[in-house]
């Protein structure tokens, strides 16, 4: 399936089990409540699907799983972020085996590679694939900028390498990628608490985190923003900031699946070393959730603008 690379894409959590294995029931849940919302893609085991914590076999399961379940409606797109080049590589082949569209690609992890180690990586895993890329470039977080200068290099040699996910906390560089190339590489802002902003300035699309409570609202607005709404995207997007503000800390897998539980499309269980929220944190976060919730805003006809 050809991926577009625009709209909503939510980076879906992963469910376990009280016996921590894959929960596949209720992860169908909440990739049909995706599905119902109208998002435009779904993104296996990112940060938020704890990657780093799912074997080779869990994570193959999921693409499988997805890819059956969503018959075609949607791209599924699995995230690599792997230890080493071959291992990656090895990942693009299966995910292409199990049927998945596309690629999101973290630089190396835990070895901090330079520029030109970082740029070499890259140029490997997809000229090893014929699946499209998505380079996440959150350097906030992860410790490598894939810098313009990068890009030029690897778009020049990797005509699959189609998207960035802008998490670099910089609004403006989507304006210096979008000078720089134009419409060659398609932008999805990766911050939700920078979302709307980015949309407005000309980010093709959205991946998300909050989505994943709360499918509705956050396509929505990338809807009503794209119509000329902005008002109306607007007021949505101010209810929905201190959610939003939930995915940027470092507990945002354990906000996000409290989140869940409260939209009744998902479950609270992580894998450790992470844990549930406890005490004064998870009050705090509740408290959140239930007020946002307490004001959900009553949405347009957003699929029909």
């Amino acid at each position: 399936m050809t991926v577009q690379w625009k709209g909503v894409m939510p980076a879906v959590t992963t469910k376990f089990n009280d016996q921590d294995e894959l929960d596949l029931e209720a992860f169908k849940v909440n990739i049909q409540a995706q599905l119902d919302a109208g998002v435009h893609g779904i993104i296996l085991g990112g940060t938020l699907g704890e990657a780093s914590t799912l074997s080779e076999l869990e994570k193959r399961t999921l693409v499988r799983e997805t890819v059956s379940f969503v018959k075609g409606a949607v791209p599924v797109i699995i995230n690599i972020a792997e230890q080493s080049t071959k291992a990656a590589i090895d990942l693009a082949r299966m995910a292409e085996e199990d049927g998945a569209s596309g690629l999101m690609m973290l630089p190396p992890m835990r070895y901090k590679a330079d520029d030109r180690e970082t740029v070499t990586y890259f140029r490997k895993v997809a000229q090893s694939t014929p699946l499209p890329i998505m380079i996440y470039n959150n350097p906030v977080d992860y410790g490598i900028e894939v810098t313009l200068d990068m890009f030029e290099e690897l778009l020049n040699d990797c005509p699959n390498i189609q998207a960035v996910k802008e998490s670099t906390r910089d609004i403006s560089n989507i304006n210096r990628i979008r000078n720089r190339f134009g419409d060659r590489l398609a932008i999805l802002c990766g911050v939700d608490t920078l979302a709307l902003e980015s949309l407005l300035i000309g980010a093709d699309g959205w991946v998300a985190g909050l989505v994943c409570a709360f499918p509705a609202e956050t396509v929505a607005i990338y809807e009503l923003s794209k119509a000329g709404k902005i008002k109306e995207a607007i007021d949505i997007y101010r209810w929905f900031l201190p959610l939003l503000e939930l995915d940027i800390n470092t507990k945002l897998v354990q906000n996000i699946k409290l989140a869940e539980v409260a939209t009744r499309i998902g479950t609270e269980n992580v894998r450790e070393p992470r844990l549930p929220l406890a005490g004064e944190e998870r009050k705090k976060v509740l408290g959140i959730i239930d007020q946002a919730i307490k004001n959900r805003p009553l949405l347009p006809d957003y699929k029909n603008l």
